[in-house]
């Protein structure tokens, strides 16, 4: 039989019993802690095969991408160095073929310029050749001023005479005036012309316009320089364009000396008086100027001696054999004094008549008609020895008539001016007459009056030193002596300091 276990036994073997429970609890709660932290370190080690696993898949795939990236990387850099090749082959054709054009189309512009060139200069060859013809043609047309002129003139001879017979010496001078304005000379060498008749003296007084030194053409020839491509004028050396003035001016005189004889009848004119002058401006003054270039006597007996048709005359020793007086530089418009110093375009003739022929004995010449007061004035001074002429009175700038007095010094011109009034004549009137004598360049003036004149006229025309004043009185005496008429100035007083017998 087993002994008996004690209390103190059992309390062992209980808490034995109980230490061993809680020991092998403790094991096992270590145990359970150690499966447990075991499983742990699996989960852990299994969450970093798998991270580690996740990771390298990710390198995987990664890696895998990167290359296919480059896969793609690499094609389209090599689709763009293709596609860049091609676009750069392309512009390079393009290129070729844009040089290729350019270089087509500069050889095609250069040709072109080439044509245009050769066109232009064959079109400039002719250009120069026809100015150099028309230069020519101009220079031959004024060398033949003289041959070339009207030859059937004297066809106008019944009408010269028929006009004479009907408008008296102003008929003669329109006439003469209507062929010398309208011969058929080269342009520019006839701007115009003037006539004037003097049938006591069976004398034609004509004016002509010359041109200036310009009309000759300055150029000889003209010729294309290729390099510039343009013309050049030759021109044409000064003393010959000087030597042709002088021609012209020469061939242009005798060419209206012929044209007025021939026109007028030998019972109406046998002498005709050319002046020749030339508007221009002075070089030095700027001023206009009209010198006289030719002035020429002619009588229709020498004239007709001439062979103006021969072609070995010289114009200038022909003017020279008709005693003309000639500029010798006329190209610098050195003037001549005129052979009759009258300007036509101010003193125009027109018909005359007798004056004395139609007065009574005794008349009064208040009143008389003013035309007749002014053609005994005329008459008068005829029978004192001057030649004169009527003025046209719509044109006379309050001259009324000129007279001519000539002696071996030269000769004077005299602008006339008859005044038929009963009152003094006032200092306005004398002033006048200086201020037209002064713009027509007249060389003296005379004022005759029926009346008389105040102190301020008598010291004006003083002064002026070139100015006659004739009054009633001394009229009275003139007309007595040198026309043996016994006139009456029917004034309605006396003037101051004359006689009765001064007037009646």
């Amino acid at each position: 039989m087993a002994r008996r276990k004690t209390v103190m036994q059992v309390l062992a073997e209980a808490y034995k019993a109980k230490q061993q429970a809680k020991a092998a609890e403790l094991k096992r709660a270590q145990q359970k802690e150690q499966r447990a932290a075991k499983a742990a370190e699996e989960r852990r080690r299994g969450q970093k095969r798998e991270a580690a696993k996740a990771e390298a898949e990710h390198a995987r795939l990664l890696a895998a991408g990167e290359k296919h990236l480059n896969r793609e990387q690499a094609a389209q850099a090599r689709e763009v160095a293709r596609i860049e090749r091609e676009l750069a082959k392309r512009q390079a054709e393009r290129e070729r073929a844009a040089e290729q054009q350019e270089r087509e189309q500069a050889r095609a512009e250069k040709e072109r310029q080439k044509q245009v060139r050769e066109t232009r200069l064959a079109q400039l060859k002719d250009e120069a050749e026809q100015r150099t013809l028309q230069a020519q043609e101009r220079m031959t047309a004024l060398q033949a001023v003289l041959t070339d002129r009207p030859k059937r003139l004297k066809s106008w001879h019944p009408y010269v005479e028929q006009s004479f017979a009907e408008q008296g010496p102003q008929g003669v001078a329109d006439a003469v005036e209507e062929v010398l304005n309208r011969s058929p000379v080269p342009e520019g060498c006839r701007a115009g012309a003037g006539a004037a008749y003097v049938p006591e003296a069976q004398r034609l007084l004509i004016e002509v316009e010359l041109p200036q030194h310009e009309v000759v053409p300055a150029v000889m020839s003209y010729r294309v320089v290729a390099q510039r491509v343009e013309i050049v004028a030759q021109p044409r050396k000064e003393a010959e364009s000087k030597e042709a003035y002088r021609t012209l001016v020469a061939r242009l005189a005798l060419r209206a000396l012929d044209e007025a004889f021939s026109t007028t009848p030998p019972s109406l004119v046998t002498t005709v008086v050319f002046n020749g002058h030339v508007s221009a401006k002075d070089r030095a003054t700027g001023r206009p100027v009209r010198p006289c270039l030719v002035s020429v006597v002619a009588q229709r007996e020498a004239f007709d001696q001439l062979v103006l048709d021969e072609p070995e005359l010289d114009p200038q020793s022909c003017l020279k054999y008709l005693g003309a007086v000639v500029s010798r530089h006329p190209h610098d418009l050195e003037p001549v004094p005129p052979v009759v110093e009258i300007d036509l375009s101010m003193y125009r003739i027109t018909a005359d008549a007798g004056a004395v022929a139609g007065l009574d004995s005794r008349p009064d010449l208040l009143q008389m008609d003013p035309y007749a007061f002014e053609r005994l004035v005329r008459e008068l001074f005829e029978a004192m020895g001057f030649e004169t002429w009527r003025t046209q009175g719509s044109r006379d700038d309050g001259v009324d008539a000129v007279a001519v007095q000539r002696d071996p010094v030269g000769t004077t011109v005299f602008a006339i001016q008859a005044k038929r009034s009963k009152n003094a004549v006032p200092v306005e009137t004398v002033r006048a007459l200086a201020g037209v004598m002064h713009d027509k360049a007249a060389s003296r003036g005379v004022l005759v009056t029926t009346s008389w004149f105040g102190k301020a006229s008598d010291d004006f025309a003083h002064r002026t030193g070139r100015m006659q004043l004739i009054n009633g009185r001394n009229l009275k005496a003139l007309l007595k002596e040198y026309l043996n008429m016994d006139v009456l100035i029917g004034l309605p007083k006396t003037p101051p300091g004359w006689q009765a017998s001064d007037v009646q």
